[in-house]
């Protein structure tokens, strides 16, 4: 995708042309990837919006614990990619655990967040090899909404029926103590090229 020909007479116009070219595919890549990714995010907000209205917190738990993952798995199999919701503080370490570059962009939105740049707007792309062949890595962060703090806001606002449902459902949570606004994690896609 990324291949570019040499040419001995004018090599910096080649390499200058072809560093155009690959930044041009790399945001057609993030453009499309965002296209097809991203609408699983706000059916996840609608989805604990309408339970936590209806029915309460803790009727909300298994939409976000059972009904978020498998949106992001129909997603997967419609697209072909690797999709999932990862975390520095994770709810559920089997699912949401960050891997070596998930981590480093999640620490590199935080840093972007702190200097003034609006969380819902953080998300990167870029083309890594892995296991010999080359794969689009895109991550976008996913903010912290009033429907989240029921569940992810400060300890002492929580109430103790839904720490109890949530330390059964959880038995690893570390995903407290939220603000409105902060990362709360993020929407990460791997793409094979």
């Amino acid at each position: 995708m990324f291949r570019c020909a040499f040419a001995v007479a004018a090599p910096i116009a080649v390499v200058l042309f072809c560093g155009a070219a690959q930044a041009q595919d790399l945001e057609a890549l993030k453009v499309d990837t965002r296209k097809n990714a991203l609408p699983v995010l706000p059916k996840v907000v609608g989805m604990m919006q309408e339970t936590v209205a209806a029915k309460g917190p803790i009727e909300a738990i298994p939409v976000c614990k059972e009904k978020a993952p498998q949106l992001l798995k129909e997603q997967s199999a419609k697209t072909g990619w690797d999709m999932r919701r990862v975390s520095l503080r994770t709810r559920n370490p089997d699912r949401g655990t960050p891997d070596v570059w998930e981590a480093r962009q999640l620490a590199d939105f935080n840093i972007r967040a702190a200097a003034g740049e609006k969380v819902e707007t953080l998300e990167t792309g870029e083309v890594v090899t892995e296991n010999g062949k080359q794969v689009y890595r895109y991550i976008r962060a996913i903010p912290v909404g009033d429907v989240c703090l029921a569940c992810h806001g400060q300890v002492g606002s929580i109430s103790d029926s839904l720490k109890n449902q949530l330390a059964q459902s959880y038995p690893h949570d570390r995903a407290f103590g939220y603000e409105k606004g902060q990362i709360r994690g993020a929407l990460t896609v791997k793409r094979p090229l």
